[in-house]
């Protein structure tokens, strides 16, 4: 292992929507790797495509690396936009002139050229090859003209040319010794004279990739398989500049639970979504690094802690991974129930607010609450249900419950909560058995009509939540409000 300085991780999204859970894996890795050997953990962003890059996007993204607790030390500020570090700029679209600078470099070498052929004539080319049944490479006519010329019929010509990679005609094996995969052969036949500087100006993605990672000594890449058909083009660019290459890790694909590729078509996708829905930002960690990777101690609950602790590349698995997300909510579910009272009443803030709930602020009924309610919450997001029929104004009767309230059994029912609950100083459960018990044998009900009517009395529906649970939980004066109501809907 190379010294913890010489350890440099990038993650390099393209800002062009939320950042997707394979993303945030890759970031994860990244992190992981970088912090395992104390090294540097760094943020480039890659908004080169000018048409889908927006500001508003790469926000998104740092948003949701910041939500996960993967903080970088150098790259763009998430706050300034302004580049921290001392191999910035870290946004490629503010690095044309260094990309142009290598770019003239290749020209001068004769290793790359200026191509003037127009879409319709690639097209033609491509076309032909295809009948022939050869690969679709082009064949410039350009390849061979002295810089010079280039240079002039530049001048004078209105088409403005690409610049294209002189791929050697002879054919060769390209090398790649893979983190994940191993060792990955490939011939520099199966590709053609590839562009490197778009007509427009911009360099394309494996052209700035390449001087980008080589300018700021980035050690180890990782990234989705599918870059994998990059490699070679790549590696032919580090050949052509002399380039020291990092050491590469393509993960594995992460697959749908119908074994397709994750799409949206699959649900959330991305990690703003699932921030959304109430997942932890820990738990969210914990089940991505198992997409591909996993413990040595054959661990399923990670902290961070533990993840650094134990991730290696030796544990990469190439084979695709299933985002299930049952498992997700399991895993998610097992981090909420671990976090004490305290930390968890404060994550469960936003959604109580945005539902205008009215609960105690006493702690120690806080602390009561959530030791009722957190065993049956698999997310943040399923303590609205699970709190609602404790919040004051929140009282509503159902259409099930108008029902319950019509039979002819309901009203003595009820009015003889309201009797009990008014002599009760304390309203344990034991009182609540106490109270049902008095009802069933002086109403002389049993069984629905003895338990819908209460539960209807106290959360408005006849089915839901164990009211003897809820009840101790409840203030007196509340749960007399809310009997009333329910007797002025009896007939």
């Amino acid at each position: 292992m190379s010294s913890s300085s010489d350890i440099r991780v990038r993650f390099a999204p393209s800002p062009t929507g939320y950042l997707h859970v394979g993303g945030a894996r890759t970031a994860l890795y990244a992190y992981l790797y970088a912090k395992k050997y104390n090294g540097t953990f760094i943020l480039r962003v890659e908004d080169t495509d000018l048409e889908r890059s927006t500001e508003e996007s790469m926000r998104m993204q740092m948003q949701d690396l910041k939500w996960l607790g993967l903080d970088w030390q150098e790259g763009v500020d998430s706050e300034t936009l302004k580049n921290v570090g001392e191999f910035g700029p870290y946004r490629q679209s503010q690095r044309q002139d260094i990309y142009q600078k290598y770019a003239d470099d290749l020209l001068e070498r004769q290793l790359a050229y200026y191509c003037f052929l127009s879409d319709e004539e690639i097209d033609q080319q491509k076309e032909l090859a295809k009948k022939e049944g050869r690969p679709p490479h082009i064949n410039s006519p350009y390849r061979d003209w002295p810089l010079q010329k280039a240079l002039d019929y530049k001048k004078e010509s209105s088409t403005q040319p690409v610049i294209r990679f002189k791929v050697p005609k002879e054919n060769r094996e390209y090398i790649l010794n893979d983190l994940v995969r191993g060792q990955v052969k490939f011939q520099s036949e199966v590709v053609g004279d590839f562009v490197l500087i778009r007509s427009n100006g911009m360099p394309v993605y494996n052209f700035c990739c390449v001087i980008d990672d080589s300018l700021m000594k980035i050690s180890h890449v990782f990234r989705a398989e599918e870059h994998l058909s990059n490699s070679l083009r790549q590696m032919m660019i580090y050949e052509a500049f002399n380039f020291e290459r990092p050491q590469f890790g393509h993960l594995s694909i992460i697959l749908g639970s119908d074994r397709q590729k994750l799409s949206k078509r699959h649900g959330a996708t991305s990690v703003n979504d699932y921030n959304e829905q109430g997942f932890l930002p820990e738990a969210m960690n914990n089940f991505l690094a198992l997409l591909g990777w996993s413990s040595p101690k054959a661990q399923e609950i990670l902290s961070m802690k533990e993840l650094v602790e134990q991730f290696d590349t030796d544990r990469l698995n190439s084979a695709s991974a299933v985002f299930d997300e049952t498992k997700l909510k399991w895993v998610n579910a097992t981090h909420l129930r671990a976090l004490d009272h305290k930390t968890l009443w404060e994550k469960l803030q936003p959604y109580f607010l945005k539902h205008n709930f009215d609960l105690p602020t006493d702690l120690e009924w806080q602390s009561l609450s959530l030791g009722l309610m957190k065993t049956s919450m698999e997310t943040l997001a399923d303590a609205v249900e699970l709190f609602r029929p404790l919040s004051k104004g929140t009282f509503q009767l159902s259409e099930k419950a108008k029902e319950v309230l019509s039979w002819e059994s309901t009203r003595p029912v009820i009015e003889k909560w309201v009797s009990l609950v008014k002599k009760c100083d304390k309203l344990t459960e034991e009182a609540f058995g106490e109270i049902q018990q008095t009802i069933k044998t002086e109403c002389q009900v049993k069984g629905k009509n003895l338990f819908m009517p209460i539960r209807v009395a106290v959360i408005g529906q006849p089915h839901g939540a164990e009211v003897k649970l809820l009840v101790p939980l409840m203030e007196k004066s509340d749960l007399l409000e809310r009997a009333q109501t329910a007797l002025k809907s009896c007939p």
